[in-house]
């Protein structure tokens, strides 16, 4: 399967996360949160520039626990399990790791 964004063409699996995930840039996660019907904000995005900030350092997508530490830093303190859900209301894999171009992450903790 293939997305467009812009004139690019985009292969996503069939569930819609990014088969190569070198083709994220900030435009296709804004295509993928549409799809996921998000509007991306200032959280979103701090939430999802983490996530392909370790993934470029580790080259696998962060377990939600890293992402929960980073907003907890970030000033969400023990609220910060929460927040991450309250932006990605269908879950950290859904929708958090779809949108930050990951590959569906099997069989490990979402939190």
């Amino acid at each position: 399967m293939e997305m467009v964004v812009g004139e690019v063409q985009i292969a996503i699996d069939d569930e819609g996360y990014l088969q190569d995930p070198g083709d994220w840039s900030e435009a296709v996660a804004a295509a993928l949160a549409r799809t996921e019907g998000l509007d991306l904000e200032t959280g979103h995005w701090q939430v999802l520039r983490f996530m392909r900030a370790f993934y470029e350092e580790h080259q696998v997508a962060p377990d939600a626990r890293f992402v929960i530490r980073h907003l907890a830093a970030q000033g969400a303190g023990a609220e910060a399990r929460a927040r991450l859900f309250t932006l990605f209301p269908y879950g950290y894999v859904q929708q958090a790791c779809k949108i930050a171009g990951m590959r569906r992450p099997r069989g490990w903790s979402t939190g």
